[in-house]
């Protein structure tokens, strides 16, 4: 306990410390919220992956899809990485940097209402950000706090007051510059901890290909009647398990706070090695997670289930249980990993909520004249807000399960992800990457995408019964809102008035601005 104790005041040392060394950077708007736009490619692949990848993964997406699909789960991890991680940066990252810095926003909202000179646009697009960025913000806590409860006996209450309090304290003081230096440093515990991890828990169950063939011999009637199921190429389940992989994968293109990385990116050269950087770091953590989680079944005999085959105290419980036998040292590494993990996804997304009501819902809107000082004083303000409102939410949440008779009614960490990323990746994610290639796209196309991704996902939460039954699940549900916004958008915009043509080339005319470059960057015709 000691040990632990001494690995967690270190680690809260280095975070605070971080922020309060960063706050000359984070006096401005620009500073405060994207770093200058001078964050280099290791800064800001490692922020863009610690934000992607949090205990919602490692607790809530690992332990359930694991347990549902088996070793297949690792699917999702891959996914992760090429779809999520590789080609978002190769095509949001380039035009994401250039056309926002034109545009002069700071925010995805902001984006919209400068891309397409619409405030009503703005607004929207930043209510929605604000709203659905809160479950996603409680998932974090629930998925933290149960590993805290299994190595510490602290209280999920108190687990969740001390994170949101050390949160608060270095994104308040240094802003974007403190979230990527600490993600930084976050992610390399992450990628230590990972491998120590699975090495771990497989040597003690004999080892890789020991620990396969344990795996090759469970069977539930219930999910399979095909022996080796859970040992197979694609699991028991293909279908929802492609599901999985599309909203964790392509969500992230129309995540507020992950685009919000490409926004920050200092130069060409920072795009191209924080390409492969975040590619690698996403095989590594999110692979590892979605591997790891693939064996939980082989731990059965510390997972008392429930008469729906359900592990009771929910999916979330089997991680901790998988990991509450390893040495003291090890439990400590995994505790200070999802920490990690946790810290620099909330401290993102409250940063990314924060200046989204600053800068898209009061200025100009509610509060006509607010300067510098004044807009970078209320995004401190609002980040505290967020942080008591989510940590609220993830309080009320627990206990609800806890007084829940059936554990099917207890809502999983991956159902408040599922809601909450199909609802803003569904609106945003094809308005955003139409309106960065194609000048056709109209104000009314991206309403229409904002609508259907919203209210489909707060429909599927409120009556989910009444939908069919591949979509009654909020994972595919939102899988299917993102995939059906990149057919909504150009039908709309081909059906309603064509924007003004001079508004979009407007836009348009920074990708062709002329800039000299090396020839070791690119070759002349002499």
């Amino acid at each position: 306990m000691l040990l632990k104790i001494l690995l967690l005041l270190i680690f809260f040392g280095v975070m605070i410390a971080v922020g309060l060394y960063c706050r000359r950077n984070a006096t401005d708007v620009s500073g405060f919220v994207l770093g200058g736009r001078k964050v280099g490619p290791w800064l800001t692949a490692f922020a863009y992956g610690t934000s992607y990848f949090s205990a919602v993964i490692f607790v809530g997406y690992a332990g359930q899809f694991g347990w549902k699909y088996g070793i297949a789960s690792t699917w999702v991890g891959l996914g992760n990485a090429f779809i999520g991680s590789l080609l978002a940066w190769a095509i949001l990252g380039r035009r994401t940097r250039i056309m926002t810095q034109h545009l002069n926003s700071s925010t995805m909202p902001e984006f919209f209402g400068a891309r397409f000179r619409s405030a009503p646009l703005k607004v929207g697009a930043s209510v929605i950000t604000f709203l659905f960025l809160i479950p996603y913000t409680a998932s974090l806590y629930n998925g933290l706090s149960r590993l805290f409860e299994m190595a510490f006996g602290m209280s999920y209450t108190v687990c969740i007051v001390v994170m949101a309090i050390l949160t608060g304290i270095y994104v308040i003081a240094g802003g974007y510059m403190a979230t990527a230096i600490n993600d930084f440093i976050q992610g390399i515990i992450m990628l230590f901890g990972i491998v120590a991890v699975i090495a771990a828990v497989l040597a003690s169950k004999g080892g890789f290909i020991e620990a396969l063939n344990g795996l090759a011999a469970v069977t539930d009637e219930s999910v399979s009647s095909v022996p080796g199921a859970f040992n197979s190429f694609f699991g028991p389940d293909p279908l929802n398990l492609l599901g999985v992989v599309l909203l964790t994968s392509l969500g992230t293109w129309g995540l507020p706070q992950m685009v919000q990385k490409f926004y920050a990116i200092k130069s060409e050269d920072a795009v191209k090695k924080g390409t492969i950087i975040s590619t690698v770091f996403a095989l590594i953590v999110a692979g590892g997670c979605y591997f790891l989680g693939g064996f939980g079944r082989l731990f059965s005999d510390k997972i008392e289930l429930a008469a729906s085959g359900i592990p009771v105290g929910g999916y979330d419980a089997i991680i901790p249980a998988m990991l509450s036998g390893l040495p003291d040292i090890l439990i400590a590494v995994v505790v200070i990993l999802v920490l990690s993990a946790s810290m620099s996804t909330l401290s993102s997304l409250v940063l990314a909520s924060s200046s989204t009501i600053t800068l898209d819902f009061l200025k100009g809107n509610l509060v006509k004249n607010m300067d510098e000082k004044k807009q970078v004083l209320t995004m401190r303000l609002f980040v505290v807000v967020f942080i008591v409102i989510s940590a609220a939410i993830a309080v009320f949440q627990y206990q609800s399960s806890l007084r829940a008779t059936n554990s099917n009614s207890a809502t999983f960490i991956a159902q408040l992800m599922g809601v909450s990323w199909g609802a803003l990746a569904g609106a945003f994610l094809a308005p955003f990457l139409y309106g960065l290639y194609w000048k056709k796209t109209t104000k009314a196309a991206c309403w229409v995408s904002f609508l259907f991704g919203s209210v489909l996902m707060i429909l599927n939460m409120l009556a989910r019964p009444a939908f069919p039954a591949v979509l009654q699940s909020p994972i595919n549900c939102g899988a299917f809102a993102m995939l059906a916004g990149l057919v909504i958008v150009p039908v709309v915009s081909l059906l309603t008035p064509k924007p003004d043509p001079q508004l979009v080339e407007a836009a348009f005319a920074c990708y062709d601005l002329k800039v000299e470059v090396s020839q070791k960057r690119s070759l002349t015709d002499l």
